[in-house]
């Protein structure tokens, strides 16, 4: 029994070498290595405040082993609230019925783990949705009791009605909430703008645009509408905390060729014409920080290919940080091309290796890279993203480094290393030194902090203990401070002569 046990983890290991790429690519010392946590799949429905935080600390967990260094985190699906809000209901996927108080605040529980971990927390809001399908009863202080004449109906949803210049403003008092009470690193909205079109059905905003077309065709007045949210919401933003990364996720597709000389060679729904959505504006004229398009869809596919694309997009939205957002179960479930006895995870990391404005990827979702859908997480944790990685740089934020750790000092005992340090000096949030970077270099290396390989973790505290080297001899540990954009100081070097 025990030598068929041994043959099997054997075939299971060589099963598992073959299929990553036969020569690797050197890992990026930057690279945004998100997952989006939702709550509209009622996973946490009905959990209790410890049950909620056990399933959430377990998910952090794996995604942290996996190397997520960002969370988005799900905090407003329909005008509600998975944090305390002054301003709008508790929210049903806590407690199943909303309004009811958790008597927790999901959204400050989850700052804290996230930057326990070294990772950087999004808050993720839907802006325009008043209501989801499945919600059959709404608390009597959500905006769509409040004021139902600033809401439509489209296919059982209720639709801030993006026309009015007041739900505009709402948004933005909610997002100026969350981003002045809460820490987190950025703020989030994903691709409902106006509702997804269903044949047949028209968007009931036929009054507003009579009263106020603007002198333009209802298509460009749609899209003017979306587009002074978009960019009052960036200057909210901005003006409360500089540091906090506006990002969007968008439909995959922005437009067909077909609709648009610069089109992708797709035939799907498109965020220009059907969603209203101009996302390459925003993205030029800097009115969002990151876009992150969400190419769920596998290479071949016949309408949305992958590969057509991600290399569309890495072509036309480089101008502001461009992640992808993947389909997990998807980049699973479909073979490779090329290469059919296999799945696509390396083809498509292949692409993000190609796509040179390509600085990160997102996992949708978050829970089936953490139930390591059919080893989606071995790919990650034992290749692509062994070696830790920093946030990409956003230089039109902050582009100054911080400066470098003090009084770098080392203790060991028998079995562990202590390292300490103190704080630089900073005036201001663009010196503030956030978090930390500690290296570490085996005798005989030279100090190359380029090669993410020798980066030993990423923390928010100013020590570390970590078990001592299994050899004996002179090692070589460093430390730097990343302020909140990650710019990185100059080194604060320590050797450590490790005994045992």
């Amino acid at each position: 029994m025990n030598r068929l046990l041994s043959v099997t983890a054997t075939l299971v290991a060589m099963m598992l070498l073959c299929a990553y790429p036969a020569k690797a690519q050197k890992a990026p010392k930057r690279e945004f290595r998100g997952a989006w946590i939702q709550c509209v799949n009622e996973q946490f429905q009905g959990l209790s405040k410890e049950e909620m935080q056990r399933t959430l600390s377990y998910q952090l967990d794996e995604l942290a082993k996996d190397g997520v260094n960002a969370i988005i985190f799900q905090v407003r699906a329909e005008c509600d609230a998975l944090y305390n809000s002054p301003y709008e209901p508790w929210s049903r996927f806590l407690t199943g019925r909303q309004g009811q108080n958790p008597g927790w605040d999901p959204l400050a529980w989850m700052v804290s783990e996230c930057h326990k971990r070294g990772m950087e927390i999004h808050a993720w809001i839907n802006p325009y949705r008043a209501k989801t399908k499945g919600t059959s009863a709404l608390a009597s202080n959500n905006i769509a009791v409040k004021h139902p004449e600033r809401v439509f109906e489209y296919d059982g949803l209720y639709i801030l009605n993006p026309a009015l210049p007041e739900n505009r403003e709402y948004i933005c008092k909610i997002a100026d909430d969350i981003v002045r009470r809460y820490d987190i690193d950025g703020f989030h909205i994903d691709d409902y703008f106006y509702p997804y079109p269903i044949a047949g059905k028209a968007i009931p905003d036929a009054k507003e645009y009579n009263a106020d077309s603007r002198g333009m065709s209802i298509g460009d007045w749609r899209r003017d509408n979306v587009n002074k949210f978009i960019e009052q919401l960036h200057d909210s933003i901005r003006q409360t905390k500089p540091w906090v990364k506006f990002g969007v996720s968008p439909f995959g597709i922005y437009r067909n060729a077909r609709s648009s000389s610069i089109g992708s060679n797709t035939r799907g729904l498109q965020n220009y014409d059907d969603l209203y959505a101009d996302v390459l504006k925003w993205v030029n004229n800097g009115w969002i920080d990151y876009c992150v398009p969400q190419l769920y869809w596998q290479i071949g596919h016949k309408t949305a290919d992958y590969e057509t694309l991600i290399k569309w997009w890495n072509e036309h939205a480089g101008n502001r940080p461009l992640y992808i957002g993947e389909d997990v179960e998807r980049t699973i479930k479909y073979a490779d091309v090329d290469n059919p006895s296999t799945n696509q995870v390396a083809a498509k990391h292949k692409l993000h290796e190609q796509c040179k404005n390509v600085d990160g990827t997102v996992l949708w979702y978050a829970k089936a890279a953490v139930d390591n859908y059919d080893r989606y997480g071995v790919f990650l944790r034992n290749y692509y993203w062994k070696s830790p990685a920093l946030q990409p740089l956003m230089p039109f934020i902050d582009d100054k480094a911080p400066k470098k750790p003090r009084k770098l000092k080392a203790h060991q005992n028998s079995t562990n290393l202590l390292l300490t340090w103190m704080a630089p000096k900073g005036n201001g949030w663009k010196d503030e030194a956030v978090k930390y970077v500690v290296y570490q270099f085996k005798p005989g290396e030279s100090v190359d902090i380029s090669d993410p390989s020798h980066i030993v973790s990423l923390t928010n505290h100013q020590s570390l203990e970590t078990v001592k080297p299994a050899e004996s001899g002179k090692y070589i540990y460093v430390v730097t401070a990343l302020d909140r954009m990650s710019n990185e100081s100059e080194i604060a070097k320590k050797k450590v002569k490790v005994k045992h």
